[in-house]
């Protein structure tokens, strides 16, 4: 019986690419097939996102085969394949069925040994669910990627019972790709799975080294089990495997934190946040949701219990959000963010608390935190925050409504004044620059000038300038 495929991968542009290049492949008398995370997607009724091919051809003949192609792999056998559909150039990966050599550097064969036989090629391959192929004509012409699946490593037993598994020993796949661990979580995580009880043992035996993996490599992965719709499970499941230890010491040390119930009744630092975590769709951006794993980060190193000599006295947290920050820029550095994102993280971790304020802001203040860049991303932490503890949005909504009245060309608006408008004023650069741009935007926040000239009369009037 066919799978009923979500969103029509069958007519999809990226479809017909790889359908494309397996046909002519297999018209030159080399076997093709579509590999991996397609197929287990197809079998699951998902529409796969990329299409891979696997392949009898070795990579010159994929070369020699078709107009445009990149060997951004060949050593490994991979090429890219460019083909035109509908006047929109897709390229599909193409990989030649191989055999791995040792990896001595944890992430890739030292050397590789190309083969015919497709078995040969799926026994290296990371888990069952990924390690099936799927032969295109016959699916094509049927629908039903069941029938034309072809399993040599039980991936649709796994499949149907909701299992990661490694393929063969997991000792040797994890040796292999140390980061092959965190994927193992991510997949259980995103399918909602649960990690094979022998490979879960090898991830455990083994958590210490992903150490030898890249940090921008562990920061993707992370970045996915955040972002793909099932965070708080992916966070458990690193916990539970070893690997949060290793690779996030600092969100590890949330665990057994406690709170003053009066405004956290749902329990500690971690249970908190794995319930913001919990609120984050699918699709989210990776600085909100970073954002959110990390906004509470300062308070482990701040605890105060009560005193007991003071009756009524409560666990505080001083100077979390200030020790916060300077730890969410150590892990961002430590995993090498760019700076675009590094400076948003920091700046929702930073302003994450000052909704409590925002009833008391005046008007200009007010104005300006609105206007941070990204608000809206603010407003979301904001929301999981409060929902995620005490239950009370009514700040929540008072920031939204208030955003939401501002018009659009306003969150945008550049000051009316800057330090050059000033010094061709006839002011000397100083210190009182940042005093007198302070009350130029005040004024324009609060509508009370409209104008550079307004913005300029004001600071003149305030810090006129003194003649020698």
């Amino acid at each position: 019986m066919a799978v009923a495929i979500q969103g029509g991968a069958e007519t999809g542009a990226r479809y017909q690419a790889a359908l494309a290049v397996a046909r002519r492949l297999r018209a030159a008398g080399h076997q093709a097939y579509f590999a991996g995370g397609c197929v287990r997607d197809l079998l699951l009724g998902v529409a796969p996102k990329d299409y891979d091919v696997a392949t009898s051809a070795r990579p010159d003949e994929v070369i020699g085969l078709f107009a445009k192609t990149f060997a951004v792999g060949a050593h490994f056998g991979v090429v890219l394949v460019c083909e035109m559909v509908d006047g929109v150039e897709i390229a599909t990966e193409v990989a030649t069925f191989r055999n791995d050599g040792a990896y001595s550097d944890g992430r890739r064969p030292d050397e590789v040994r190309f083969s015919t036989d497709p078995r040969e090629d799926v026994l290296r391959r990371d888990f069952t669910i990924n390690g099936m192929l799927l032969d295109p004509e016959k699916y094509e012409v049927t629908g039903d990627a069941g029938a034309a699946t072809l399993d040599f490593v039980g991936g649709r037993g796994d499949l149907a019972a909701g299992i990661v598994r490694a393929i063969g020993d997991p000792n040797l796949r994890f040796g292999e790709d140390k980061l092959r661990m965190l994927r193992a979580v991510r997949f259980a995580s995103r399918l909602r799975f649960a990690i094979d009880p022998v490979t879960a043992a090898a991830i455990r035996l083994r958590a210490s080294e992903i150490e030898l993996v890249s940090a921008e490599r562990v920061r993707d992965e992370l970045t996915r089990i955040l972002t793909e719709g099932s965070a708080a499970r992916g966070f458990e499941l690193l916990h539970e495997t070893g690997l949060l230890a290793q690779v996030l010491p600092e969100v590890e040390r949330l665990r057994g934190v406690a709170q003053p119930p009066q405004f956290h009744p749902e329990g500690d630092v971690w249970v908190h946040t794995m319930l913001l975590l919990e609120k984050l769709p699918s699709g989210s951006s990776a600085t909100l949701a970073w954002g959110a794993l990390l906004h509470d980060i300062g308070k482990p190193a701040t605890y105060q219990p009560p005193n007991p000599a003071m009756p009524g006295d409560r666990i505080r947290f001083n100077g979390h959000v200030e020790v916060g920050v300077r730890i969410a820029q150590a892990i961002l550095a430590r995993l090498r963010f760019s700076n675009e994102d590094t400076d948003q993280i920091v700046v929702l971790v930073k302003n994450h608390m000052r909704f409590g304020d925002i009833l008391q802001m005046k008007a200009s203040t007010l104005k300006r935190f609105l206007r941070l860049p990204k608000f809206a991303e603010h407003l979301e932490l904001h929301r999981m925050d409060a929902s995620s503890a005490h239950g009370d949005m009514r700040l929540y909504e008072f920031a939204r409504e208030q955003y939401e009245a501002e018009p659009a060309e306003e969150h945008r608006a550049a000051p009316l004044l800057t330090g050059r408008e000033l010094i061709a004023a006839g002011y000397k650069p100083s210190p009182q620059f940042k005093e007198m741009l302070t009350l130029a935007e005040d004024a324009q926040l609060e509508g009370a000038v409209k104008t550079a000239e307004q913005a300029l009369a004001l600071v003149r009037e305030r810090y006129p300038i003194r003649k020698p």
